[in-house]
């Protein structure tokens, strides 16, 4: 399993909100491959290559294979704009240069995404192209200035609630997908009282 060279960030921040001791090592160990911006890889006779997309978090990545990306969280369907980065970690400035570097490949390049929410009660979908994003994403297509993304989201995240899963989802993701065990090793998941 292979995840951006940005783990380690997390690992190190969630590590100490997660009170997990010396004993969880946070140098990106528990993922076969930390990927850099830039890195390639094959599947099968494929190449593919990583962008790092920081932004959202300090790991994100967009995975180019052939004529397809795969832009993680960094934006979703060009309705529903760009992931929160008001995570710890995260930056606004960050995801706004990241999705620029997103938006400079072909216009004719499929954009497959994580997360839809169906605006408008619209049918879930989880293609688009980079065209389209350029041209209609209601967060940065359209030449919407870094100012104004800034702005934007730094104000419409101060709005939104924790996802109600992300204190589980966070302990198993830095884990490579393990679950966490206490010391006599029966699953175990922490509730930091102070929140995140």
């Amino acid at each position: 399993m292979g995840v951006g060279a940005g783990i380690i960030e997390i690992q190190d921040t969630f590590g100490k909100i997660f009170n997990e001791g010396t004993e969880f090592q946070r140098d990106g160990s528990q993922f076969d491959a930390l990927f850099e911006d830039g890195d390639t890889y094959t599947i099968g006779e494929m190449t593919a290559f990583v962008i790092a997309t920081p932004g959202h978090t300090p790991a994100c990545m967009v995975h180019v294979i052939g004529d397809a990306a795969f832009a993680g969280d960094t934006l979703f369907m060009p309705d529903s704009g760009s992931a929160r980065a008001d995570f710890p970690g995260g930056d606004a400035g960050q995801l706004y240069d990241s999705i620029q570097t997103v938006l400079s490949l072909p216009d004719e390049m499929r954009l497959f995404i994580c997360h839809d929410y169906g605006p408008g009660g619209r049918a879930i979908a989880w293609e688009t192209t980079i065209g389209q994003q350029r041209a209609d994403n209601i967060h940065v297509g359209a030449g919407k200035s870094r100012e104004d993304f800034i702005k934007f989201r730094t104000e419409r995240d101060a709005q939104l609630a924790m996802p109600k899963l992300i204190i589980p989802s966070l302990q198993v993701n830095m884990r490579a997908g393990e679950i966490p065990c206490d010391e006599s090793g029966a699953p175990m998941l922490k509730v930091p009282l102070n929140g995140l």
